[in-house]
């Protein structure tokens, strides 16, 4: 594929889905392929198009100043074939889709980018390492993530590029969690308290990824590390009371702790999640090795992201 010209990766681009991850890389990504006379496209749900609420109304509002064209496109009910002749129409397809769209989307979704000939492939994998976690973590969605990486591997007509960036820093904060209690004043870490974590805030994940699609040379099939910020659970919690001026319970669930409590509730997403995460392993790398600390871009680390969020989640 080294035939392609120099002006490939601003060529015909379409993102699925504007959602927060979504709107974060156009409104970095638009100007640039508007500033470069390049066509970009957004795959929104017909019925938001339809009859879109007040913020979307105003979300699409955004895109359409941006220059980018709203293709209106249902993407959970549409058949392999119907995806695959969507897909065809653009160079480069940009997944932000997320897993709300049901387990079997992404490979779903992967395979008609192959068979329908897309050039480049960013697709949903702005998460954690599972190359290292591969298969059997207790999260059927990382499996999942696995096997799309394998798919993308098996084949050379499609370029590929992965941006792992660890979960959303919001996450970390999220009362489903169960991590930071703010109301009761505990901190919970998950398998120790040396366990890291990676996290980047969708803003930085929309920056990064906008400039690691736009690199010259470009970058191709290969996985590139992001983060906003690495930091263990005994960090977390000491950055939570310097943020917050209050004192923390710390809470320790242990691995033996966590299995229990999804062996009583197996459906519980979210105790599948903290399972995983106690892992350690997969769920974090070294900030100084991303591509952002290589290339000297600042980002938005934990402590003062908290700091800019407190009156909300505090």
């Amino acid at each position: 594929m080294n035939d392609l010209p120099e002006n490939v990766n601003m060529d015909n681009i379409l993102v699925l889905g504007a959602g927060e991850l979504g709107m974060a890389i156009l409104r970095y990504l638009a100007p640039r392929q508007k500033n470069a006379g390049c066509p970009l496209a957004v795959l929104v749900s017909p019925q938001s198009m339809d009859h879109p609420t007040q913020g979307q109304a105003q979300k699409y509002g955004e895109l359409r100043a941006m220059g980018a064209r709203l293709l209106p496109f249902d993407l959970m009910n549409s058949a392999v074939e119907d995806l695959i002749q969507v897909f065809g129409q653009f160079h480069t397809v940009i997944n932000c889709t997320g897993f709300v769209a049901g387990p079997g989307t992404q490979i779903k979704l992967t395979e008609a980018v192959l068979a329908a000939g897309v050039r480049r492939y960013f697709p949903w994998q702005f998460g954690v390492d599972y190359d290292v976690i591969g298969k059997g973590s207790g999260q059927p969605v990382f499996d999942e993530q696995y096997d799309v990486r394998n798919i993308l591997r098996s084949q050379s007509k499609t370029e590929w590029v992965i941006v792992s960036t660890g979960m959303f820093t919001s996450f970390l904060f999220e009362p489903t969690t169960g991590l930071i209690d703010f109301e009761r004043g505990i901190v919970r870490g998950l398998g120790s308290w040396e366990t890291k974590v990676t996290v980047t805030t969708p803003d930085d994940i929309g920056r990064l990824t906008t400039e690691i699609l736009l690199e010259h040379p470009r970058i191709m099939n290969q996985v590139v590390f992001v983060a906003s910020d690495t930091v263990s659970y005994s960090q977390l919690a000491t950055i939570v009371e310097e943020v917050t001026e209050r004192t923390f319970k710390r809470d320790l669930l242990t691995k033996e702790k966590l299995d229990t409590a999804l062996a009583r509730h197996p459906e519980d997403v979210m105790a599948r999640y903290r399972v995983a995460f106690a892992l350690g392993d997969g769920m974090w790398w070294d900030k100084a090795k991303t591509y952002n600390a290589q290339k000297g871009i600042p980002t938005t680390d934990v402590k003062t992201w908290l700091l800019a969020h407190k009156a909300r989640v505090g």
